[in-house]
């Protein structure tokens, strides 16, 4: 189709100035409304007023400003159906080729802390997702921008064809409208069903709509047979969540690489001090934290070498070329850091099939967390607490030890990360022997033993976290047996009587959190 009418309304401006002056040299005509138009003015750039167009001033505080047949009818007409044009100019109406339109930001509305519903209701955009839709609809005869990112290359094509867009372009652009106005009242739709009758908010929606896009197809799934994606959520912005990568090297991200990297990336991040994280299956394999980088690779890596051969290795400090070149000794699927300096970076692309991920360390959690199930959802706010000295509680006759209140938390936070039942063994800010995912805790404590025995680690004077309830005395006594002087556990069990005997009957510390870290 040729372009000879646009219409420009839009609220992010990025880039409006630039398209609106190339479409002018076009021989473009632009009709605009409100701050656009000004903004367009004020630039020099030659603007019909929509009100001036219509004949028809804006009205109920702007509410009402392009609801008008004039508008709609020029953004409606199928120029391929005669009588559509019969009418068009039966009425005195021209058409309108190109409709630039973005939405009111309601999503930036609704985040801040003082929001009201009454800002949140004038935040609805009514007249730009009618002008979307319309445009979208009427692909074959009109185009639709309402992503910044698309103007450059619109213009090179029109430039390039006398004006012209592709009926496919513009069919790309129509399903990209229609899914920018779909995740627009979906927002909406989560906020408003979210507000309970007395005006209070609450954490899940009665309407819970999710909006993503995809980032990449995957060779396979879990296993070869699957297929699989990668999307990204539209909404949610979660400032340094695992999304928001950049690869460096290396080969395509699979499946498990993602859904691996993001775990390690998750543990990871929550220490202070320069930390290493190993995860293999999902699991951490080893964790350490140090005063460098270096220090800290090979402390987690000590843990458990066999299970980190092919491992995901996360870093919370830039990567230097010292421990870059300690990992490539290793057989890595994908090295994670915030920053990757030019000498690490030379280093690991000896390896070149190592993916190699940055990726920014900023506050900021998912706000929900999600489990398909067959036909549902299953929905729970994240598991964020994380314990300080000041939320135990000393259960034993016992002590702990200034150093061993520090393993004891440091072993806490490392089993959050850990698939259920959870046994963690530490000692000085590194890992010893991590038991994950059985079915009965006593055999994860005994798993954890033993793997610390298989790197020919002692675990005498160590520290185990246990990411729920001891059942049992059977799970204290095979930590005890091991090595183990000091125990941190959520409590809660029928038996914890029993347990607390059983700890000071060995004379060791227990530690009550009163909070579980299941991870399932």
């Amino acid at each position: 189709m040729t372009i000879k009418q646009a219409l420009i309304s839009v609220s992010d401006k990025t880039g409006i100035v630039e398209l609106a002056q190339e479409l002018r040299q076009l021989d473009v005509a632009i009709l605009s409304t409100g701050g656009t138009a000004k903004l367009l003015k004020d630039a020099g750039v030659e603007v019909t007023e929509v009100s001036d167009y219509t004949g028809f001033p804006e009205m109920l505080n702007g509410r009402v400003k392009t609801l008008h047949p004039k508008i709609h009818a020029g953004i409606l007409a199928q120029k391929e159906l005669p009588e559509h044009m019969i009418a068009m100019e039966k009425m005195g109406l021209t058409t309108i080729e190109l409709v630039v339109v973005n939405l009111y930001p309601f999503s930036q509305t609704i985040a801040k802390s003082d929001c009201s519903l009454e800002d949140a209701i004038e935040n609805i955009d009514i007249g730009g997702p009618t002008m979307v839709r319309a445009a979208a609809k009427n692909y074959k005869s009109v185009v639709v921008m309402t992503d910044p990112e698309d103007y450059v290359s619109i213009l090179k094509e029109m430039k390039s064809t006398g004006c012209k867009v592709s009926e496919e372009r513009s069919f790309q652009l129509a399903c990209k409208a229609f899914s920018h106005t779909a995740a627009y009242d979906s927002i909406i739709s989560n906020y408003l069903t979210s507000i309970s009758p007395d005006g209070q908010h609450k954490i899940f929606p009665a309407r819970l709509n999710l909006n993503f896009k995809i980032a990449q197809n995957l060779r396979y799934g879990e296993n070869p047979h699957q297929g699989a994606a990668f999307y990204k959520d539209l909404v949610s912005n979660v400032l340094g969540g695992f999304a928001s990568y950049t690869q460096l090297q290396g080969k395509e991200l699979s499946y498990n690489n993602i859904a691996d990297a993001d775990a390690a990336w998750e543990c990871v991040k929550t220490f202070d001090s320069p930390a290493c994280v190993i995860v293999k299956h999902a699991n951490p394999c080893g964790v350490a934290i140090a005063n460098t980088l270096i220090a800290a690779y090979k402390r987690a890596f000590a843990t458990d070498p066999t299970s980190a051969f092919g491992g995901i290795i996360a870093f919370n400090r830039g990567l230097d070329g010292i421990t870059a070149e300690a990992v490539i000794k290793q057989f890595v699927e994908v090295v994670i850091a915030p920053e990757i300096t030019s000498e690490a970076s030379s280093i690991l692309a000896q390896k070149k099939n190592v993916r190699v991920l940055i990726l920014p360390i900023k506050e900021g959690n998912n706000t929900l967390d999600f489990k398909r199930v067959g036909g549902g959802l299953l929905v729970q706010s994240p598991d964020n607490f994380n314990i300080g000295t000041d939320h135990l509680k000393v259960v034993t006759k016992v002590q702990p030890t200034q150093q061993e209140l520090l393993d004891l938390v440091f072993a806490w936070r490392v089993a959050k990360f850990v698939k259920s039942n959870a046994i963690v063994f530490c000692v000085n800010g590194k890992t010893l022997g991590i038991g994950a995912g059985q079915m009965s805790r006593v055999d994860s404590a005994r798993i954890a033993s033993i793997k610390a025995q298989n790197s020919d680690i002692s675990l005498a004077g160590s520290v185990v976290a246990s990411d729920a309830f001891f059942p049992f005395r059977d799970g204290l006594d095979v930590v005890v047996k091991a090595g183990a002087k000091a125990i941190i556990q959520p409590g809660g069990s029928m038996r914890d009587e029993e347990v607390i005997a059983a700890a000071d009957e060995q004379g060791v510390t227990m530690i009550f959190t009163n909070t579980r870290h299941f991870r399932h």
